[in-house]
């Protein structure tokens, strides 16, 4: 069975939840572009083949890294960072205390040493009372923003500056820092509510793909094997009315996701310039 986003997926070695943001429809009839804006889990075991396809024949020219100060120190370098045409950025969505928390450069030439007690550094989330009742999945959701907002603005306005090639945003499994991210990122280029769920939910697609990656990592294969434990495998599976949920909350409490944004300093101008990205 086919879909209308088969020809979205980007299909590489070395990850399981690559796919284009172009193609998808608007609320004036128009479609986003392809080759603009990619979105993925981790990108640490891309092939030799994957890095040429990216970088030389998509264009990929920028990173945004959504991971933790500490999974970036903890997985180390990446293939990408041997091209000197790819920029890296680092927006981690989780407060963390440290040495290495927020300004850490992924850019830097020399990565530090892991310091001790590093896996520590990732502070509590605090759960609104109103969000309480809400599925697990949405107060996370609603976490990053309340706590992170920066963060979330600031790979906007990474994703909405002027570049000559493609940018690529991920986090380890691609489906919720990501998501929340390519959400607000789709909403500004006027994709309908209804079709950022669609495009959220199709990580479930490929979940026990995700799962057995992040399985294969020191960093990762603890969470991963307490998440896709035999009687509850599904638990952690995107869907799509888990975004719907965050979209219509966004709507009850800001007018939209632009009221967000705008209530966080993403103004009209870089929205202008973001929307130009995907729309041309």
């Amino acid at each position: 069975m086919t879909s209308a986003h088969d020809g979205r997926w980007i299909r590489l070695d070395g990850t399981a939840n690559t796919r284009d943001l172009g193609g998808l429809p608007t609320t004036d009839g128009g479609r986003t572009l392809p080759s603009r804006i990619l979105r993925s889990d981790n990108l640490q075991t891309l092939s030799d083949d994957d890095v040429r396809r990216l970088v030389g024949e998509i264009g990929l020219r920028q990173v945004l890294d959504l991971r933790t100060s500490a999974e970036v120190l903890l997985e180390g370098r990446g293939p990408l960072r041997s091209r000197p045409e790819v920029v890296h950025r680092h927006f981690t969505l989780l407060p963390e205390r440290g040495e290495y928390t927020d300004v850490f450069a992924a850019d830097e030439p020399e990565v530090p040493d892991l310091p001790s007690g590093w896996l520590e550094s990732v502070l509590p989330r605090g759960i609104a009372e109103r969000d309480q009742d809400e599925p697990p999945s949405v107060r996370i959701y609603l976490g990053y923003l309340a706590d992170r907002g920066d963060a979330v603005v600031a790979a906007l306005r990474a994703l909405a500056a002027e570049t000559d090639g493609a940018s690529v945003v991920h986090c380890a499994a691609g489906k919720d820092r990501t998501g929340v991210v390519v959400a607000l990122t789709l909403a500004v280029a006027g994709v309908p509510h209804e079709e950022i769920a669609i495009d959220y939910g199709l990580s479930g697609d490929v979940i026990h793909e995700i799962m057995a990656r992040l399985s294969a990592s020191p960093t990762y294969a603890r969470d991963a094997a307490a998440q896709e434990g035999p009687r509850d495998s599904s638990a952690h599976t995107p869907r799509a009315e888990t975004m719907t949920r965050v979209l219509e909350l966004l709507d009850e409490r800001y007018g939209g996701p632009i009221g967000w944004l705008e209530s966080h300093g993403f103004g009209a101008d870089e929205q202008a310039a973001l929307r130009a990205r995907l729309r041309g």
